[in-house]
């Protein structure tokens, strides 16, 4: 069994979220496949569906970047996202995320 570390001011974020039968586990990155995201990044965010793992890209289907997310909390428990920009396939190289939250919702397809 691996063990993903997270902040405590994230998990702060995300403990009232999760029930129990929603929590997940992952032994590694091909767990995440056919599943949503929502990635923060150093330098910026995306959603969307990780369709396969190549090394350490994840290759994204129905990504988006978000380029304003709005209320965090928000956004996680809602899906409303201020500004967003649909881009179809992505590869994300996931040393670069800083966190990395299951998407609930439909991914965004509509720019605003």
């Amino acid at each position: 069994m691996k063990t993903l570390n997270i902040s405590d001011e994230t998990y702060e974020l995300i403990k009232g979220q999760l029930k129990q039968d929603e929590i997940f586990d992952l032994s590694g990155l091909a767990d995440m496949v056919g599943k949503a995201y929502f990635f923060r990044t150093v330098t910026y965010h995306l959603t969307g569906r990780v369709k396969r793992v190549i090394g350490n890209f994840l290759i994204l289907e129905d990504a988006a970047w978000i380029a304003d997310s709005g209320r965090f909390s928000d956004a996680i428990k809602t899906g409303k996202l201020n500004e967003v920009e649909p881009v179809g396939d992505a590869m994300l190289n996931i040393t670069t995320c800083t966190d990395i939250f299951p998407w609930k919702h439909a991914l965004p397809t509509e720019q605003k």
